[in-house]
């Protein structure tokens, strides 16, 4: 059955019908969240293993921070969203 002008394909599951929740989204700023979050997990564990200097912590995990933030607030700007 083809779908009809109006209706969108959803591009990830090719539904017609899908509302853009289908939890196959290919668009980078779903990713971006975890990534971020895994990068904080990541500061600080070389920070705890002393491979970076505790200042270099206290600057980079408020910045990825702040970079999620950002990224909450430009989810409406998606096309599948």
């Amino acid at each position: 059955m083809e779908n009809s002008p109006m209706e969108k394909n959803c591009q990830s599951c090719g539904s017609g019908t899908c509302s853009g929740n289908c939890g196959n989204c290919n668009c980078p700023h779903h990713k971006a969240i975890p990534v971020f979050t895994i990068l904080i997990a990541v500061t600080f564990l070389l920070g705890a293993w002393d491979m970076l200097s505790a200042t270099s912590v206290d600057i980079i995990w408020p910045v990825l921070l702040g970079a999620i933030g950002v990224t909450k607030l430009m989810k409406g700007k998606c096309n599948c969203c």
